[in-house]
């Protein structure tokens, strides 16, 4: 690659319009045979990632044990399109980003370099004096494959050997000269971006396919939300990713690990901004229930659903919206009304029988974050179920638009009846037309997400409809969401735009469009969508950035 279209690649990408017939991959996707029709695909732009703090953290505790302590204080991550992964994508580092970057990799450094057992392990074998080049270059031509997901050139190794075993004969330490040969690495952008670019294809101008270390870097990310591990390094060496089975070999070893749950359920954090619940701020004059565990407990509540259903029993996508099981914990156990399985740890249970809770939207996570600090908020409730559960754009408000609901009255007491007369304003109406008649059947959720009937003394109407389809209470909603057409096809899309760490484009509407009728006739099996996007031709091609 010469210097020239190697730095032209390193900016942002813009859309290319280059035309490309691909077969879909050959062989098996999941447990059905792969479409041989070829589908019109033009591939995304080739980019960079900034690592999201997930993955750093995931990668730094891979790469030096699971008890060092990643700092907190990063640069912070960038939402765009609805993930921190595509914002990666897009953002950049900061002046105090990077001097932030640098603590963190001196203070984990420090701490994998303390005295003991795990620090021999980790280094491997026993340095001669304070500048032993020789033990030193062991420890980080192998610690550096794991940390840049290649090995290192030949001058790379040299150079940073160089400033630890000069560091060592400093300090007359051999460890704390190690620690910044490892700080070196870990500042380095080819730790803290992946550096995916791609390969030409023999034939097809502009056109790049990911193989080798670039490919298990994103196969990594994806499906692990870490960096490779030595045996997908391995096995990109020797080139078994560059063939559809040794791909799809390594993609099911991927998806048997128990680091592929946490994988899916970051997915669904990041999906519904579950993060976000940990400064959720509520006033405890009205939401007494409200505490500083309240976030972390229902963040918790939705992630273990979404690994039980979707992971664990491969259940139909549609299920999360639908079933009467939950998880909880003392709080929530005691916010539901039910009784706790376990005094100190999360267990499952069946909600109530006739009750008006049920699947995700029944969550109190997700009512109290889509409400506002005092009340409920049918828009926000809505907005989520429209856009980020359906794929749907709803206009921002115009600007200088009044946007607060009238003051409850006695003739208009419930939040239904501000809502109606808010939507007396032209301006308004429109937009909440689309939001307001989907969160309407949340109702009987307050800000908090409790249960209740009444508003202000009235009784709650909780019904609605979604597109046409009218219901008349929470658990009917829940169902209209799981038979939306839309539903399934909007996962996939949002799979895809996650999986490749970048917003899709319209070339790649054709491969979005095959994947969600094949997730659908798999019986909406998010392992067969994981599997089926990590082997698909939008995943492994790109066009080249401008």
């Amino acid at each position: 690659m010469s210097d020239a279209r190697s730095s032209s690649r390193l900016r942002a990408p813009l859309a290319l319009g280059a035309t490309l017939l691909l077969a879909a991959c050959s062989g098996l996707i999941g447990d059905r045979a792969a479409d041989d029709a070829p589908v019109t695909l033009d591939p995304a732009p080739s980019t960079l990632h900034r690592l999201t703090q997930a993955q750093y953290t995931n990668a730094l505790q891979d790469l030096l044990g699971s008890a060092v302590v990643v700092p907190t204080a990063l640069e912070p991550d960038l939402e765009v399109d609805g993930f921190y992964t595509v914002g990666g994508s897009v953002g950049s580092v900061s002046a105090r980003g990077v001097g932030q970057y640098e603590t963190a990799a001196f203070q984990v450094a420090g701490q994998a370099l303390a005295a003991g057992p795990a620090r021999d392990a980790l280094v491997g074998c026993t340095p001669a004096g304070d500048a032993d080049a020789a033990c030193a270059g062991s420890f980080l031509a192998t610690f550096g494959r794991r940390a840049w997901r290649r090995p290192l050139a030949a001058d790379e190794l040299a150079r940073v050997t160089a400033v630890a075993t000069g560091a060592g004969t400093t300090l007359n330490d051999f460890y704390q000269g190690l620690a910044f040969g490892i700080a070196a690495l870990l500042e380095s952008p080819n730790f803290l971006y992946r550096v995916e670019l791609g390969t030409p294809v023999p034939g097809q101008h502009g056109v790049f396919r990911y193989q080798g270390y670039e490919l298990a870097s994103r196969l990594a990310f994806f499906l692990w939300n870490t960096t490779p591990d030595d045996a997908l390094l391995d096995a990109a060496g020797q080139g078994q990713l560059d063939g559809d089975d040794g791909l799809a070999a390594q993609v099911d070893r991927l998806l048997a690990s128990p680091r592929a749950h946490a994988a899916l359920q970051n997915f669904f954090s990041e999906r519904f901004l579950l993060d976000q619940l940990a400064g959720l701020s509520k006033d405890t004059t009205v939401f007494p229930a409200m505490s500083a565990d309240f976030g972390s407990s229902a963040r918790e509540e939705t992630l273990l659903l979404v690994d039980q259903l979707l992971m664990v029993e491969n259940a139909d996508y549609r299920d999360l919206f639908t079933t009467d099981r939950t998880f909880v914990d003392r709080k929530m156990a005691s916010l539901y009304g039910v009784a706790a399985p376990s005094l100190t740890s999360f267990g499952e249970v069946t909600l109530p029988a006739g009750g008006m809770r049920r699947g995700v939207l029944g969550h109190a996570g997700l009512l109290a974050l889509y409400a506002h600090p005092t009340s409920t908020s049918p828009t926000l409730r809505g907005k989520f179920v429209r856009e980020v559960l359906l794929c749907a754009t709803v206009p921002s408000p115009p600007a200088n638009v009044n946007t607060a609901l009238p003051q409850a009255t006695t003739a208009g007491p419930t939040l239904r009846d501000r809502l109606l007369a808010h939507e007396s304003v032209p301006f308004c109406a429109a937009c909440h037309r689309a939001m307001d008649p989907i969160g309407l059947g949340l109702e009987n959720f307050d800000g908090l997400g409790q249960f209740r009937l009444l508003d202000n003394g009235a009784h709650i109407d909780a019904t609605g409809s979604l597109d046409g389809a009218a219901f008349a209470n929470p658990v009917q909603l829940g169902a209209d969401v799981a038979a939306h057409p839309d539903l399934g096809p909007c996962l996939v899309r949002q799979m895809v735009r996650y999986a490749q760490a970048a917003p899709e484009i319209p070339g790649e509407d054709a491969e979005i469009a095959r994947l969600a009728s094949d997730f659908a006739d798999m019986g909406n099996s998010v392992p067969y969508l994981l599997r089926a996007v990590a082997l698909s031709p939008a995943f492994r091609t790109a066009t080249e950035s401008p």
